[in-house]
């Protein structure tokens, strides 16, 4: 029998992660049944479950690779456009299937299990660390090229994003009305921005 190599491996693994995604976003965790991730994933419960312990492994190992994609996302372009990437998420239904329209889903689930259930909420906290971090350092990095405004602590400012990023995550999971959010999400940008010379907001 042929050995399978460690990029068919890791292929089959993204595969049951895309397909996982799916499912989970259209039916939230508990709606995820073996069966739907059958479905979702064309693979046997099997095939799905040699890769990963169970279905909580299977979302957290999920939510992991969003909360790294999304850090990426902070480092280069700031948590603002994080926000912009959810609520285009939420506009289009993720049709085009990118990764960055995939995350609205689970980051709703996320937020939902970090509500209600005690376990997920620990074994979250190491993780989330990533997002924050990378958001903090994209602010010094801005502080320190005079791009953002210096009358507010850094740490101040960054915890004012994740509160602004929970407060639309929350809007979005209640389907409330979308269509102002770019102008706030505009407003947000502006408000931690320095003026051009000044090194100081209006």
């Amino acid at each position: 029998m042929p050995r399978v190599s460690t990029d068919q491996l890791a292929a089959r693994r993204q595969h049951i992660l895309d397909g996982a995604r799916r499912c989970f976003a259209a039916y939230g965790y508990e709606g995820a049944t073996v069966r739907r991730l059958e479905q979702s994933t064309g693979l046997s419960r099997g095939a799905i479950f040699h890769y990963f312990r169970d279905k909580d492994a299977l979302f957290l190992a999920l939510a992991e690779q969003d909360a790294r994609r999304m850090a990426d996302v902070v480092a280069e372009q700031g948590l603002v456009q994080v926000m912009r990437n959810l609520l285009a998420s939420a506009h289009d239904g993720g049709a085009d299937g990118s990764a960055d329209l995939s995350w609205l889903g689970t980051r709703l689930e996320v937020s939902r299990r970090l509500r209600t259930d005690p376990d997920f909420r620990e074994g979250w906290r190491t993780h989330s660390a990533e997002l924050a971090t990378a958001t903090l350092g994209r602010l010094e990095r801005q502080a320190a090229a005079g791009a953002l405004r210096d009358d507010v602590p850094v740490p101040v400012l960054a915890q004012y994003l994740d509160l602004v990023l929970e407060g639309l995550v929350s809007h979005l999971a209640m389907g409330l009305p979308t269509d102002a959010l770019d102008g706030v999400l505009d407003v947000v940008e502006q408000s931690v921005r320095a003026l051009p010379g000044t090194g100081r907001t209006g």
